[in-house]
């Protein structure tokens, strides 16, 4: 079997993860979520509108203010929102699977044998011992 068939295996097995598979239904979840996309939304306009504030050249700096207050209130409302929280717990634990399937991958690629490359849990400093930063 070559490099890119089994490139393409590791991938169909990646989609068959339980953590894969968490991380899809939260995201039905959030997509279904009416509050969390109305929120979504009004926060993507608050930044919106920020933004034009702080670029006008001759910005109010009371309406600044309050525009940020106002875009960091309605992110607080999106983290705390249940279904957000849920997509953000099974993306991290995703993320930690994939990237020690990235850290197996370079480690290989810098001659070290698969079956003993160890998950690492951030870095030692030692560069000498690394497959590489993520």
């Amino acid at each position: 079997m070559d490099v890119i068939a089994m490139a393409r295996q590791l991938g169909k097995a990646l989609q068959q993860d339980e953590g894969y598979l968490r991380l899809m239904v939260a995201q039905q979840q959030n997509d279904a979520d009416e509050t969390l996309q109305a929120l979504i939304g009004k926060f993507n306009l608050a930044r919106i509108n920020l933004n034009t504030e702080l670029n006008k050249t001759d910005k109010d700096q009371a309406r600044v203010t309050a525009l940020n207050e106002e875009v960091r209130a309605v992110y607080g409302q999106i983290m705390d929102n249940e279904n957000m929280a849920a997509y953000n717990k099974a993306k991290t634990e995703f993320d930690d699977t994939v990237d020690f399937v990235m850290q197996i991958l370079r480690g290989s690629i810098n001659g070290e044998d698969p079956d003993l490359i160890e998950k690492q849990s951030g870095c030692s400093g030692s560069c000498s011992s690394c497959s590489g930063c993520s």
